[in-house]
């Protein structure tokens, strides 16, 4: 490793997959960002006992694993840091031991609580104090889920600490517990104008808040690597609570420039489109469009909407795959199913709203999406099948995009200029073209690694290599740039057309 070069290492953990990605940073004349992914592991919900759960085991060797091949390459780590998805938990006894696992946010546990929560504390108090949009998997509801079940309401007594995910993991590293306040900004617990736990609405629904550990700013050093657990990395490496909350690390990653007029997309099994605001927004307008208001870092809010994302679409290739095995095929590749969709002869001209709760559950989404059609008076044929279902998915997110940013626009009153996309989903180009089409303004693509980039440049903020957000953005822009996608006129009506369909089922839902 070259002289005056800092190496950081990432751990970023998705709905389906876990990565080590090594971040190597010059800190010295114009700073680039390299980096090097090291480890890709699995990682998918599975069912344990009553519930669909974590792999949680199998994932801390995971990362044991991660670090032994860093120590077999000989590079020398400065700090780590880790991200992951919003609201799921675990819980740590008092003798350090993880004595509940975390279950998947996908588990039917919490279906219909919200509805049951709003009997003890309206919909308006609970957004008035937390400011967040109203998600049945929401942390409030798991634990009102484990309150009720005879089981489980032990660990709520005091006698346990609540670890969000990538708490939970900087705990297996160190051995110290926190609480990163962008990942307990998820939870819908946090009052997001104090930056503290939301009290009316831990006391209105008997959550003791003994079970919490302390908030934690983004950038505090957690504590030092368990020397244990790669005895050859024989050097203190000091964990970082990064911005944790995976797309508050892709959101920081965004390369945009200072007072730009600009939204953004985390794109990956969920779409999440919003913008940086300087404090949150809790009106009544950001309550009805179901918008949230969670952490940033340096004190900023991200005001965004959580839009059903590629999850859908993975699952369909999980059916048409299926499907295929036993029709003797091979299997499809994302690639293959963009491709399906440029050689389909006629499509449909279909639109689903892809935040329907018909579309949240795994397994059979060709024929729920087919299902939904017919419902509202439309059909989808056999011949071509891959590429029309394909095709109304990736038309559907592209104008649910479309719809979230003018309610960005209506809670704000500010026009958008421009929107980013980072994250994986990003390098779908199909996907880029419809949604410059649908929204009819410049759509930028950001790094497609965005979160972890966030991740290793927020450690590099905790080690004061980097001073601040907008230096961040910059090394961002100077080590991968960006690709832009432009709009035809001519298509504006059709898609106009589409929107106004959209427009109806979101109303009529």
């Amino acid at each position: 490793m070259a002289e005056n070069t800092r190496c950081y290492l990432g751990f970023d953990f998705g709905a389906s997959s876990g990565r080590a990605i090594l971040g190597y940073l010059n800190t010295e004349g114009k700073k680039i960002l390299k980096l090097e992914e090291i480890y890709r592991f699995p990682n998918e919900a599975t069912p344990q006992g009553k519930h669909l759960a974590w792999e949680t085991d199998r994932l801390f060797e995971e990362m044991k694993t991660a670090l032994n091949i860093a120590a077999d390459m000989g590079v020398h780590i400065d700090s780590i840091g880790i991200d992951t998805w919003g609201v799921d938990f675990g819980f740590v006894d008092k003798s350090g031991r993880l004595a509940y696992y975390p279950v998947s946010y996908r588990d039917d546990r919490t279906n219909g609580l919200m509805d049951e929560a709003f009997k003890t504390m309206s919909k308006e108090e609970i957004f008035k104090y937390t400011g967040l949009a109203f998600m049945q998997f929401n942390t409030l509801y798991q634990l009102i889920a484990m309150q009720r079940d005879p089981e489980e309401s032990k660990y709520l007594n005091g006698d346990y600490t609540l670890l969000f995910m990538p708490d939970l993991f900087a705990y297996y590293l160190t051995g110290k517990m926190g609480t990163e306040y962008t990942i307990a900004s998820t939870s819908q617990l946090i009052n997001p104008v104090k930056r503290t736990w939301a009290d009316e609405v831990l006391d209105a629904f008997g959550i003791n808040k003994k079970i919490f550990a302390p908030l934690e700013q983004p950038g505090t050093v957690r504590g030092l690597l368990r020397r244990e657990l790669c005895p050859r990395l024989d050097y203190d490496i000091p964990v970082i609570a990064v911005a944790s909350h995976d797309t508050a690390s892709a959101m920081a990653a965004v390369p945009a420039v200072k007072n730009e007029s600009f939204a953004y997309i985390s794109s990956g099994t969920w779409s999440l489109i919003g913008v940086e605001t300087l404090k949150p927004v809790c009106t009544p307008k950001v309550m009805q469009s179901n918008f949230t208001n969670e952490g940033g870092i340096n004190g900023t809010t991200r005001m965004l909407k959580n839009v059903m994302g590629l999850w859908i679409i993975q699952e369909c290739r999980k059916q048409f795959n299926a499907e295929r095995e036993q029709a003797g095929l091979e299997k499809l590749s994302f690639a293959d199913i963009v491709n399906e969709v440029e050689n389909a002869e006629a499509l449909t001209g279909e639109i689903i709203d892809v935040d329907d709760n018909l579309f949240f559950a795994p397994d059979g989404m060709v024929d729920r999406i087919c299902a939904y059609v017919k419902r509202h008076g439309g059909e989808i044929g056999e011949k071509d099948r891959v590429g029309k279902v394909a095709d109304i998915v990736y038309r559907s997110l592209a104008l649910k995009y479309r719809w979230a940013l003018g309610c960005i626009e209506d809670i704000t009153g500010q026009h958008i200029d421009t929107l980013y996309i980072v994250g994986g989903g990003g390098k779908n180009e199909l996907l880029n073209r419809y949604t410059a089409q649908a929204i009819q303004r410049p759509v930028k693509i950001g790094a497609g690694e965005g979160t972890v980039i966030g991740n290793l440049l927020m450690q590099a903020i905790g080690l004061k290599d980097v001073e601040d957000l907008w230096e961040l953005r910059q090394i961002v822009r100077d080590s991968f740039g960006d690709k832009a996608y432009s709009w035809d006129e001519k298509d504006n009506a059709r898609w106009d057309a589409d929107y106004d369909k959209l427009h109806k089922l979101i109303e009529n839902a």
